[in-house]
């Protein structure tokens, strides 16, 4: 790090993610921002989330009172492709037909061809993110991802599947996720966990922690999984608490089915909306802030290893407020902080 750095000094516009000014070369962690949205079908805005925490980071504290000082080991946002942007605009031209449409099940050639191209340019996006999470993963940094909505997740959870095969995945989400196709979309955002289940075997568990909006169909799949899948619905959590079961004893037994190497899938809408009101999909009920920081330091208590992540679903503001930014920010800090603590234990 330059030694002329201050952590307690102001950011500087220009400066990189958190004020920091380490080069992706120089830093341990990498962000890999992925600006895309194509199959978003209720509120939009989530392809500006990079840009909106990127700017949100340079007002956070850099001094976590939970794990020290994580910038030490460096941090670095990669710059987003503009062939990145290029696709999601072409993507979300191409699927507002199907959108519109109520999917494909009309057999209308032309909604099939609009999906299928759809389904194209997801395929070049989830390329574009497994091979720079594989490549960053190779130099021996630690990677995350920042979106975009929740089907970015896919290409750099199956990086980390193959260099940390039989991994659990931990997802927090108001949504399960498990829709097969959903609207005729192959990668929807609506479908990243069940193409994670069926087309990664390298992950071993997924436990799923926040669930309110669900189809029966995705409930039957979390019980028909044969313990793979493991679905904490908030109804259920909020009744525990209620009863006074305390947090943390809660957050122990979602842990306890995980294996000793954890991936964490965060869609920020499994938080309360009051956090988060311009994500695409928000639903009430959901964790608190502390609540979801507790969740990723229950990890840590186990002693297993988080060994990378993704957040999602962060929409900024239309109107130009900074909240789901900031938000979005510290959530991302915790998340860094407590992947490194682990690593260290």
């Amino acid at each position: 790090m330059a030694t002329h750095f201050d952590p307690s000094a102001a950011a500087q516009p220009d400066s990189g993610v958190f004020g920091l000014p380490h080069s992706p070369e120089e830093a341990h962690v990498i962000l890999i921002p992925v600006p895309f949205e194509a199959t978003t079908s209720y509120g939009g805005g989530t392809s500006e989330g990079p840009t909106a925490v990127l700017e949100a980071s340079r007002q956070v504290d850099l001094f976590d009172v939970e794990t020290g000082r994580p910038y030490e080991r460096g941090i670095a946002m990669l710059p987003e492709p503009q062939e990145l942007r290029d696709w999601n605009t072409r993507a979300k031209e191409r699927a507002q037909v199907v959108i519109e449409a109520g999917g494909i099940h009309s057999g209308e050639a032309a909604l099939i061809q609009a999906a299928q191209d759809v389904n194209v340019l997801c395929d070049q996006m989830n390329e574009h993110v497994y091979r720079t999470t594989k490549h960053w993963l190779d130099q021996g940094k630690r990677v995350a991802a920042v979106g975009g909505d929740h089907s970015i997740s896919y290409g750099i959870i199956r990086a980390h599947a193959e260099k940390y095969p039989g991994l659990g995945v931990l997802h927090l989400d108001a949504h399960a996720d498990l829709r097969v196709a959903y609207e005729g979309f192959t990668w929807s955002h609506a479908s990243i966990m069940y193409n994670v289940a069926e087309r990664i075997p390298g992950v071993k568990t997924l436990v799923q922690v926040g669930l309110r909006d669900m189809s029966a169909e995705e409930y039957q799949y979390i019980a028909d999984s044969n313990g793979r899948v493991h679905g904490f619905f908030d109804a259920v959590l909020q009744n525990k608490r209620f009863d006074g079961v305390p947090w943390n004893r809660q957050v122990d037994e979602m842990v306890a089915l995980l294996p000793k190497q954890v991936y964490l899938s965060f869609d920020i809408d499994g938080l309360d909306p009051v956090l988060c009101p311009h994500t695409g999909t928000p639903v009430p009920g959901g964790l608190s802030f502390a609540e979801a920081v507790a969740l990723i330091a229950g990890v840590v208590r186990s002693g297993r290893t988080i060994v990378g992540f993704d957040l999602t679903e962060v929409a900024p503001d239309p109107e130009g407020g900074e909240w789901d930014g900031n938000v979005g920010a510290r959530l991302l800090y915790k998340m860094i902080g407590w992947m490194l603590k682990s690593q260290q234990a």
